[in-house]
């Protein structure tokens, strides 16, 4: 995923709202949301990967064993290693495992140079907590609210006043996250079964003022390029948007549209299940 947004308990019927684009080489194979036979209660899309790479996803939950996980990766073209261990696979440890959130993220953060640069965020819908192995921060329960990520690793939370968002660093959150956490938590006051709303939050594709660029390796027209919510490089773009709504009772419903080159939508797939939450 490069961008993920979280309602945690931000609404008094809802234990865990997610709206999430997935931007990916339109080259790599990749399934589409389903239930895997292969690991039973796992609903995700499947990410085939390059050739030799076990199977991962970028975002899932476990029914129903009440856990939700998610993951992007933190933009460093130069640090990438073809050796590292897949970050799609990283998931698959924490939804088929029984560790909770905060023994997991502190596990991974004892071996930061196992995987290439992440943000990873997991939950057994009682506790969800955040981890980048690119951080100088260490891994942090995230308080109730509106969250969200990108590709730099750091993670930006709305303020109670639902003025600021903050990082908790010097750095500030990348305009693509600022603007998708305020869409989120407007949606969220307005109708927070709304799919519909939080896929147009998810589909903008106003790029960021040149003087708000982050730098993370990409040229001045790539950092440009992928600015957006929504990405419509030539070569990568948004693939995907996932919406994930966990209602209070255990109900849930995750809705995923996909998509081709420049955004030429292919098709929207939705599945409903129940969690047992805690």
């Amino acid at each position: 995923m490069c961008l993920v947004l979280l309602g945690w308990k931000a609404h008094p019927d809802y234990r865990l709202i997610v709206a999430a684009n997935r931007d990916e080489f339109y080259t790599r194979p990749t399934e589409s949301l389903r239930r895997w036979d292969e690991v039973p209660g796992l609903l995700a899309g499947r990410d085939l990967g390059a050739a030799g790479e076990v199977p991962g996803t970028w975002l899932g939950v476990a029914e129903p064993a009440h856990r939700f996980a998610t993951v992007t990766n933190v933009r460093g073209p130069s640090e990438a290693r073809p050796d590292a261990r897949s970050r799609g696979a990283l998931l698959l440890d924490f939804l088929r495992g029984d560790a909770g959130p905060e023994k997991f993220v502190r596990g991974v953060a004892a071996a930061p140079d196992d995987y290439n640069g992440f943000n990873i965020v997991v939950s057994d819908l009682e506790t969800l907590w955040w981890h980048s192995n690119r951080s100088a921060q260490a891994p942090r329960e995230l308080a109730p609210g509106c969250h969200g990520i990108s590709n730099g690793a750091l993670v930006g939370s709305l303020e109670p006043d639902g003025r600021e968002i903050r990082t908790g660093t010097t750095t500030p959150a990348w305009p693509k996250v600022r603007g998708g956490v305020h869409g989120l938590a407007r949606v969220i006051a307005t109708d927070p079964a709304d799919t519909a709303g939080y896929l147009a939050v998810l589909a903008d594709r106003t790029r960021a003022d040149s003087n708000e660029l982050p730098q993370t390796g990409l040229s001045r027209y790539g950092e440009r390029a992928t600015s957006s919510r929504f990405v419509t490089h030539p070569l990568h773009g948004t693939r995907c948007s996932t919406v994930l709504l966990v209602r209070e009772d255990g109900h849930f419903e995750m809705t995923e549209r996909t998509f081709a080159r420049f955004g030429r939508r292919k098709g929207t797939v939705s599945q409903t299940g129940t969690l047992e939450l805690p």
